[in-house]
């Protein structure tokens, strides 16, 4: 029987737009937990991680072409997107950039969570400019509310990443409780405006920021108290905005 790390080691071949990343040591101890049990909440409090990265070529092109829109289009994908894509003769550019990367992101998963089987998707680019971020999410998935946590895997190329609340959320202070939820909200509390707390909370390290260019593996949320969910929120644009894309493709375990 071929192994995880022999299977992610042969993976490379049958990608297209990406490269499968090196994980370390640290790394490979996550990666064999959640291939054994994707819902183990030690793991999750250590998420999200780089599974792969754009390759050159691939990156240029996505950003090339977001940069000629000043503003932004969100599309979500559903059973009628292909067809509208890719049926009249005339190719969707970044359309075909999200197919290519779901085929590899799929290879990806189907070796890291053999279980991940796609739920549900949405990509957005062009020039993003609003200057405040829409809040701490966790991309719930309504579908399945009290199901248990679900893969995720999220890539911004080029420009504006996202932050992310590190460690086990829960086990911070009142304090800092009440500052994420000013972030959650966006509204003010005792502790503060959101707008300064966002900028605390990234000086201090309870807040991280994921790397653009990269596929990272997240985990979406729901109700259940089982898991924990990456619970992240889009950096800000200067106010001259930020040209960039995004990719988000999200799964069900079965």
């Amino acid at each position: 029987m071929i192994s995880l790390r022999q299977a992610w080691a042969t993976l490379q071949p049958r990608l297209k737009i990406l490269e499968p990343v090196q994980f370390s040591s640290d790394h490979w101890s996550l990666i064999e937990r959640l291939h054994g049990n994707f819902n183990d909440r030690e793991v999750h409090t250590r998420l999200p991680i780089p599974i792969a990265r754009f390759r050159e070529a691939a990156r240029e092109a996505i950003y090339e072409h977001a940069k000629q829109f000043d503003d932004v289009k969100t599309v979500y994908v559903d059973d009628s997107w292909f067809v509208e894509k890719f049926s009249n003769g005339t190719p969707d550019t970044m359309a075909n950039y999200v197919r290519l990367y779901n085929d590899d992101v799929d290879e990806m998963m189907s070796v890291l969570v053999p279980s991940a089987r796609f739920r549900k998707e949405h990509y957005a680019y062009g020039k993003f400019t609003v200057p405040e971020p829409h809040g701490l999410h966790t991309d719930h998935s309504a579908e399945d509310p009290e199901g248990g946590g679900e893969p995720i895997c999220i890539a911004r190329i080029e420009a504006l990443g996202m932050h992310y609340v590190a460690g086990d959320y829960k086990a911070h202070d009142p304090r800092t409780q009440g500052m994420l939820k000013a972030l959650r909200y966006w509204i003010a509390v005792p502790e503060g405006q959101p707008e300064d707390i966002l900028d605390e909370l990234l000086k201090q390290g309870t807040l991280k920021t994921i790397p653009v260019n990269h596929v990272m593996l997240m985990v979406a949320g729901n109700s259940s108290g089982n898991a924990q969910v990456t619970q992240h929120i889009a950096a800000r644009p200067p106010n001259s905005g930020l040209h960039s894309a995004f990719f988000q493709r999200q799964y069900k375990l079965t």
